[in-house]
């Protein structure tokens, strides 16, 4: 069948064969050779496709192993949603303690793009509440590896794309929490001085914290947002239902014409409902989630998802840079996300955090115009001694693959030969 990553920009033909059954991969994995590992689909370039070649989908191995509701600790195979292990655990008393923009993804797809999210400095990411993987290799060899046990095939399959195996299960200690609520406040801020003045003063006393920044204003200004966990537990929680995005406009809804309309009002409306606020944590953690398919508003031609990150030491400057480039080319996001890093050292060879800032970015798909802007950005992210994040990637040039990820050569060593994706052909040669 032919399936596209969340970015859509182009469909695929593949096999896909169902693992229903853990017990089944050694076997599957030996009689078909040169596949990958596909959960939801929800990384935007091509690090969950295998195009002309075969996908082990894994979202039917959904099962709850174990869980201590005392230490928090769980146990479940690799398919299950983050969303399923938050209904299971916030009624108990627990939360998962890192987690991306959306809760549709795997934890298996967690873990091989070891995800961060909104409290880096505070609690790092998705590889640092990891105890334990079991991997399965492509000639049958299963690796159970952690902190006490082979250490490197740990570090290697935490934000290893999906190219050291198939992690069949995890455990994950998660992080304790009296409600599913939490207390917020938002600022809105004038320039990127501001920014990274909000960041540092907040990094000590919040756990969470992120921006909205409009990358079309020339000036920085943006939405910082902030949260703690909140102690109590007699609120309600919210029974929205969530929108569907019905259909696939001819054109992209995100152009020239909506761009400059949409940022502005956001800013301004965001900016008079500033303030502290108690908020639940699906609609601080997951506002995206409550649009269904949102990526077909970009229209048939799909987009581009570009997340960087540089040194805190040049964050401003590059930003600032990336932002003329951004005003100069007519081009423009919505989706524009500006966060920064903690001093914290990444727990795989591959993970994409590093001590600095990070700013994500979606464009509409206009061929060669984009391509021109991405390349300038590369640029820029290059001097200043940053890389781009592998999950959200469909057309990173090879050196700055390498040059951003040191450790590359060392991760190669525990390649599984057996497993091939579209990135892995494109940015390693197989």
């Amino acid at each position: 069948m032919k399936i596209s990553s969340w970015g859509r920009l182009s469909a695929h033909k593949h096999l896909v064969i169902d693992i229903n059954d853990s017990g089944q991969i050694p076997a599957l994995l030996q009689a078909n050779h040169l596949g990958l590992a596909y959960g939801m689909g929800r990384s935007y370039g091509d690090v969950c496709l295998n195009p002309g070649g075969i996908l082990w989908k894994t979202t039917k191995l959904d099962r709850f192993i174990s869980f201590d509701d005392k230490t928090g600790i769980l146990r479940c195979e690799a398919g299950v949603l983050l969303r399923d292990i938050q209904r299971l655990a916030i009624p108990r008393g627990w939360i998962l303690p890192v987690t991306p923009g959306t809760q549709l993804v795997t934890v298996g797809g967690a873990i091989a793009n070891d995800v961060h999210g909104k409290n880096h400095h505070a609690l790092g990411s998705f590889g640092d509440h990891l105890l334990q993987i079991r991997l399965v290799r492509s000639t049958g060899e299963t690796i159970d590896c952690g902190h006490s046990q082979h250490r490197n095939w740990f570090a290697a399959t935490v934000g290893g794309l999906g190219l050291t195996g198939v992690i069949v299960e995890a455990e994950i200690r998660l992080q304790k929490v009296r409600s599913a609520w939490l207390n917020t406040e938002t600022i809105a801020y004038a320039n990127l001085d501001e920014f990274f003045q909000l960041a540092d003063d907040s990094e000590a006393k919040w756990q969470h914290t992120v921006s909205w920044i409009d990358c079309l204003s020339g000036i920085g200004r943006g939405i910082f947002m902030r949260s703690n966990p909140l102690a109590e537990v007699d609120r309600i929680a919210p029974k929205a239902r969530p929108l569907t995005m019905p259909f696939t406009p001819p054109v992209s809804l995100v152009n020239r014409l909506s761009l400059h309309p949409f940022n502005n009002a956001y800013f301004y409306l965001q900016k008079k409902q500033a303030g502290p606020k108690i908020v639940h944590y699906k609609k601080f953690f997951y506002p995206l989630d409550n649009l269904l398919e949102w990526n077909r508003m970009y229209g048939p031609k799909g987009f581009f998802q570009y997340q960087s990150v540089v040194p805190r030491s040049v964050g401003k400057q590059a930003v600032q840079a990336m932002l003329k480039e951004i005003a100069r080319s007519g081009e423009g996001s919505f989706l524009a996300v500006l966060k920064t890093f903690g001093n914290r050292e990444a727990v795989g060879m591959m993970s994409f955090p590093q001590p600095g800032v990070t700013l994500a970015l979606d464009f509409s798909n206009n061929g060669m115009r984009t391509l021109k802007l991405l390349e300038r950005l590369d640029a820029i992210v290059g001097e200043a001694g940053g890389h781009i994040y592998p999950a959200k990637d469909a057309r990173m040039p090879r050196d700055l693959f390498e040059r951003g990820y040191p450790k590359l050569h060392e991760f190669l060593t525990y390649r599984d030969p057996g497993i091939s994706s579209a990135l892995s052909r494109r940015l390693i040669g197989y």
